[in-house]
């Protein structure tokens, strides 16, 4: 089915259309990213619509029928890049962006804003599942040779072809920690944790700070359109 997280209307489009002719969902993976620079039709910021708005109102949406037919998990893909990140919440306000300019230096603080947006998200939604049979996890897969990078320069491309392929993972060694936060048995007590190579990581503070978590879903409510 046809989805574009850049789109609020697409992904209520798709969530209307999965609910009506899906009976069961086991299991929502929020995988897609993007790392370029941009605005979308809904004037967001690209990577904070692709990578964190268009998937927390994709969960939001798809929720209550995961509780129906649990014990069901979301997972959601974020990266050490997260690391790096910080959220400015002045700039949410005034830009619908978590950073602004197109140098470099900034989309790589931008897309990293927007990982630390993942694991924040999976925080607070931990919090608001407990006591449903509803669990989710959030995780590093690796640095990656996907086409994560197909929208920089060449010559930005041309000088990382040795590093992807020597050093990252190929895309089925990069998929393993997705799928062991899927699939594996008894992972239920870890639900908010993050992963890395198949096990639980520690956070630096800034990724598990509870009052953080809670104004990042509330401005994300807003501006996706789940409360007015």
């Amino acid at each position: 089915m046809q989805l574009d997280l850049g789109s609020l209307k697409s992904v209520r489009s798709f969530a209307e259309t999965f609910l009506k002719t899906e009976p069961r969902l086991d299991l929502l993976i929020n995988n897609a990213g993007i790392y370029m620079p941009g605005t979308t039709e809904d004037g967001l910021g690209m990577m904070f619509s692709v990578n964190h708005i268009g998937p927390f109102l994709l969960t939001n949406l798809l929720v209550d029928r995961m509780k129906e037919c649990g014990p069901s998990r979301v997972v959601n893909v974020s990266s050490i890049g997260h690391n790096f990140g910080t959220i400015d919440f002045n700039c949410l306000s005034t830009h619908k962006e978590l950073g602004v300019g197109n140098s470099a230096t900034d989309v790589f603080n931008i897309y990293a804003n927007s990982k630390l947006c993942n694991v924040l998200f999976t925080h607070e939604l931990a919090k608001r599942l407990q006591g449903t049979n509803v669990t989710c996890y959030t995780l590093h897969p690796g640095a990656i040779n996907s086409e994560l990078f197909r929208n920089v320069s060449k010559v930005f491309m041309i000088l990382m072809k040795p590093f992807l392929m020597f050093f990252f993972k190929d895309t089925v060694a990069g998929s393993q920690t997705t799928l062991h936060c899927a699939l594996q048995e008894g992972l239920e007590p870890l639900s908010g944790c993050y992963f890395s190579n198949c096990t639980v990581r520690n956070l630096y503070a800034k990724a598990r700070d509870n009052a953080v978590a809670k104004k990042l879903w509330e401005v994300s409510e807003s501006l996706s359109g789940l409360s007015s």
